[in-house]
């Protein structure tokens, strides 16, 4: 293998341009699919079909077709129809709007676990509903889906590469255009690599670090 170590060298600016672009992708993607889950996940707790079956439709119908179809139809046919956006506010909202339909279930299943006396408690202390759910049934709630989330965290870092599709230079999306301009892709791509690997292992310790913390 002929590697080349000046390659490397003039290759890292560019690595670090695309790892901002990852990491401010991860973070809002992740906070939007945080956010946005719990909603849909509170909404198809209300008793009422007018509102569960749209919210059913809806989120099936997002985990169900594949991010990059989303991605395409949000960065080139909404333009059609007036709706605009960079590039990169594009990719974060269809990024977050696809994991939040998976922390919609994970959201699910961690208030279906906190036991019925933890309601029947709060209905006895005649809690108000909003107290009940913000004092009483999320801190349990979140905190038993913190692993979940903290899995679907390090597969929205993995899939952020499927922006490069709608333009988006991330860290693949500057390494292809690195290696389109000099003919030097090993290099670059192993470079790549090797942060994807560092990144999933660090996201992965923080995640154990703050899921001890909550459990104390």
């Amino acid at each position: 293998m002929n590697w080349d170590w000046s390659a490397v060298s003039d290759f890292m600016p560019h690595f670090w341009d695309g790892l901002l672009v990852t990491l401010r992708i991860l973070v809002l993607g992740s906070a939007i699919s945080f956010v946005l889950g719990l909603v849909w996940a509170l909404l198809m707790r209300v008793p009422s079909r007018w509102v569960t079956w749209p919210v059913g439709i809806v989120t099936e119908f997002v985990r169900n077709t594949p991010l990059l179809v989303q991605l395409f139809f949000l960065f080139y046919v909404l333009p059609e129809w007036g709706v605009t956006a960079s590039a990169l506010t594009t990719g974060v909202i269809g990024i977050g709007l696809h994991y939040s339909t998976y922390t919609m279930q994970v959201y699910r299943a961690g208030i279906e676990a906190v036991p019925a006396g933890q309601w029947e408690a709060a209905t006895a202390l005649n809690l108000p509903l909003r107290r009940t759910w913000t004092a009483v049934i999320l801190p349990q709630a979140v905190r038993r889906v913190v692993p979940a989330l903290g899995n679907y965290v390090i597969s929205m870092l993995k899939d952020t590469p499927m922006l490069m599709a709608i333009t988006v230079l991330e860290m693949l999306g500057e390494a292809r255009l690195f290696s389109q301009e000099t003919f030097r892709f090993t290099e670059p791509l192993t470079v790549i690599g090797v942060a994807f690997i560092v990144l999933s292992y660090l996201a992965s310790l923080a995640l154990r670090a703050l899921e001890r913390r909550l459990a104390h």
